[in-house]
């Protein structure tokens, strides 16, 4: 029988390509690269509110995280021991609410699921310091930030002054902050421990391709 005259079953006929495409999709953004947005202001002021970026996926899959880079990593409340639920996120729920307009259309939601973007400032065997106004030293030495604008504030009274943090960073780990220092729940708030395990990083953030006007590569 010549291709031409080949029959297919009318359910693959209409529904073959959904699926196909659905496993492409599902499969680039698994393995590759897929976008994210910046929902909150803990990065300001280098990534706004509502910026749009390409999270890539191959590069930490062959080597460890550079201090630096801008990393995206699942919900504390998926692997911190002290916000962990006993029974863990529920992978088809995370997936499902993953997709994309399917949170927003089903109103189904889940904090373990959520995924979290915030920059790599020491890597594994690093000494770590950091002070109530949310300055940086690894090593004993000041770490330049030109990146970081907004410090907390040093007035004791303050409701957003910072909290301090002195640790070496275990193997396999790395800490993450946001650029936002005033105004940032990262690695020195979440109860467990300040540090973030590797194997929950998704990814790294390097291109910015929403707003136009501020397109382009993600400094690092």
């Amino acid at each position: 029988m010549k291709a031409s005259e080949s029959k297919v079953h009318p359910f693959w006929d209409f529904w073959g390509p959904i699926l196909l495409t659905v496993s492409l999709y599902t499969g680039i953004r698994h393995f590759i690269v897929e976008a994210r947005y910046i929902p909150s202001g803990s990065m300001l002021p280098g990534l706004q509110i509502n910026d749009r970026l390409l999270v890539e996926k191959l590069s930490l899959s062959s080597r460890p995280p550079k201090r630096g880079e801008i990393v995206v990593f699942n919900s504390p409340y998926s692997f911190d021991p002290l916000l962990r639920s006993k029974k863990g996120p529920s992978t088809i729920k995370c997936a499902l609410t993953n997709f994309p307009l399917f949170a927003s259309l089903t109103g189904i939601s889940d904090p373990a699921c959520d995924a979290y973007i915030k920059r790599v400032v020491a890597v594994s065997g690093d000494e770590v310091s950091i002070n109530s106004k949310g300055e940086l030293r690894i090593d004993g030495v000041s770490s330049k930030e030109p990146y970081v604008t907004e410090y907390c504030s040093q007035s004791e009274n303050a409701f957003n002054k910072c909290k301090e943090l002195k640790a070496r960073v275990p193997t396999d780990h790395v800490l993450v902050l946001g650029d936002n220092r005033s105004n940032s729940w990262d690695a020195r708030y979440w109860p467990g421990g300040p540090f973030l395990p590797e194997k929950e990083i998704l990814g790294r953030a390097i291109w910015r391709f929403w707003p136009l006007n501020r397109f382009g590569l993600l400094h690092f």
